[in-house]
């Protein structure tokens, strides 16, 4: 079995980073990914937000840099998704994929979170074209443009907030006639002139050409369809963390997250958690970033201390 100082479990922006640190401080690391490097962030067409690129760039492109960054350094990157972690009698974890396993005196899981999808035709074909999980991230493509958010709680009515500094107008649509939100959210979106509110309505299509142009919406109590002109959805019905693989190691919050200090340690010695499966993250390419850095930190300092 082959044996690694530090094993890294997710290709994202934390996982990434995380490798970059882990392998210039001379540590033997190998990063485990299950799709495409880069998470989320490679699905984005442009990345304004991220510093040091003022005129943007392509968030696969990000990735790829980034990867070549921890290749560079030394670090491997094995695509095979981990379906265990164990932590053996000796402190040291073993990592298995389907076809194998591997040693590892710490681990840093940085294995993200999927956006729940609303399953509908058009859906996947606009991501990053119109289609979004974060307005935060795009809301600022959209300036001066009709636009549409998808859901009912605290995300959605935030994210709505938010887009109404860039957007001629956003439409809430929700399958309800209330909302889940906060009060406090709800009375400042009732409050802004710019958020109109949909109810009992669903998405049944998203619709365009190059981009996104329409959406066509269902009334859940009459049958009803309307198609309703907008340049982009922004989906917020929830989001779930990868956390399966920590259950029963590391304690979770109510949403599945991993509870982690300020260096990114769980209550296991040598077990990190950075990213968007840590609780209270901030869901961004740059905090996932500083979170890979101070696992890949935390990681050197607790192997350092074994020596």
């Amino acid at each position: 079995m082959d044996s690694y100082d530090i094993a890294i479990i997710g290709g994202g922006g934390a996982g990434l980073t995380a490798a970059v640190y882990a392998a210039r401080a001379m540590r033997s690391t190998i990063v485990f990914e299950g799709n495409v490097t880069g998470g989320q962030i490679a699905t984005t067409d442009t990345v304004e937000n991220f510093p040091g690129f003022p005129d943007g760039i392509n968030g696969f492109d990000l990735a790829q840099n980034i990867l070549k960054q921890a290749e560079k350094f030394g670090a491997q990157v094995e695509y095979a998704r981990v379906e265990k972690l164990e932590r053996a009698a000796d402190g040291t974890f073993v990592v298995a994929t389907e076809s194998a396993q591997y040693g590892a005196r710490s681990v840093i899981v940085a294995a993200g979170a999927d956006y729940n999808k609303l399953g509908v035709p058009g859906e996947d074909a606009f991501i990053g074209r119109g289609v979004s999980y974060c307005a935060t991230c795009d809301a600022a493509f959209f300036s001066g443009q009709d636009v549409v958010v998808v859901g009912g709680g605290d995300a959605a009515i935030d994210e709505a907030l938010f887009t109404t500094r860039y957007a001629k107008s956003v439409t809430i649509v929700h399958r309800r006639d209330t909302l889940r939100a906060s009060a406090i959210l709800q009375e400042r979106a009732r409050a802004n002139d710019k958020i109109r509110f949909t109810w009992d309505t669903v998405v049944e299509r998203i619709e365009g050409e190059g981009g996104v142009k329409q959406v066509v919406l269902r009334n859940v109590k009459t049958g009803e369809t309307t198609v309703f002109p907008a340049a982009a959805v922004f989906i917020f019905i929830g989001q779930v963390p990868n956390s399966h693989l920590l259950k029963g190691l590391v304690d979770l919050d109510a949403g599945g997250h991993a509870i982690v200090d300020l260096q990114m340690a769980t209550a296991v010695p040598g077990l990190f958690v950075a990213g968007d499966v840590r609780t209270k993250a901030a869901r961004q390419l740059i905090s996932a970033a500083g979170d890979g850095a101070t696992a890949a930190i935390s990681a050197e300092h607790y192997l350092a201390s074994l020596a």
